[in-house]
């Protein structure tokens, strides 16, 4: 029963740390269907925009538009690889923890080609080379700030001969 209860508990820690990453790649990939093209997202950014900037002029509008969406590339890239980060630094196998940084990297530039690939498909979506620079350089910047703070930092040593710190 013990044995039961332990194995039990590992598939429940194991599906915790994967099922956020599995679940945002949906999302990345729902994103990249009709739902996320530019006549979608104009339908409430828009509107976001212009209240936002009431005195913008119109040709100013779909500028603003796109770089919303540019944010919206490297952001979804940089949750993705948080979310690699996080699941491969907890994870029980040795290996998978020694690489939690270059694996979630590989992670978001093969997503990123595949969901640039899908968009190829899409007829109201474009697919782009630098869309995919984009998203590799949100998840590189996450992963490089999740090393800087998770950095372990040198403690000082206080010298005792002279007293102070």
């Amino acid at each position: 029963m013990a044995k039961a209860v332990f194995i039990d508990s590992r598939w429940r820690a194991t599906l915790i740390r994967y099922a956020p990453i599995f679940l945002w790649v949906g999302v990345i990939f729902f994103l990249s269907s009709d739902q996320g093209s530019v006549s979608q997202t104009s339908r409430f950014i828009r509107p976001l925009l212009q209240f936002l900037f009431p005195t913008a002029p119109e040709e100013t509008i779909p500028v603003y538009h796109a770089y919303v969406r540019k944010a919206a590339h490297f952001t979804e890239y940089a949750i993705l690889a948080l979310l690699a980060v996080r699941a491969l630094a907890n994870s029980s196998f040795v290996g998978l923890r020694n690489y939690r940084y270059l694996l979630p990297l590989i992670l978001v530039a093969v997503i990123a080609l595949i969901d640039e690939f899908n968009q190829s498909f899409e007829a109201s979506r474009t697919a782009s080379y630098r869309d995919v620079l984009l998203d590799i350089s949100g998840g590189l910047t996450m992963i490089f700030l999740i090393w800087i703070f998770r950095k372990p930092r040198p403690h000082r040593v206080q010298n005792s001969s002279s007293g102070g710190p």
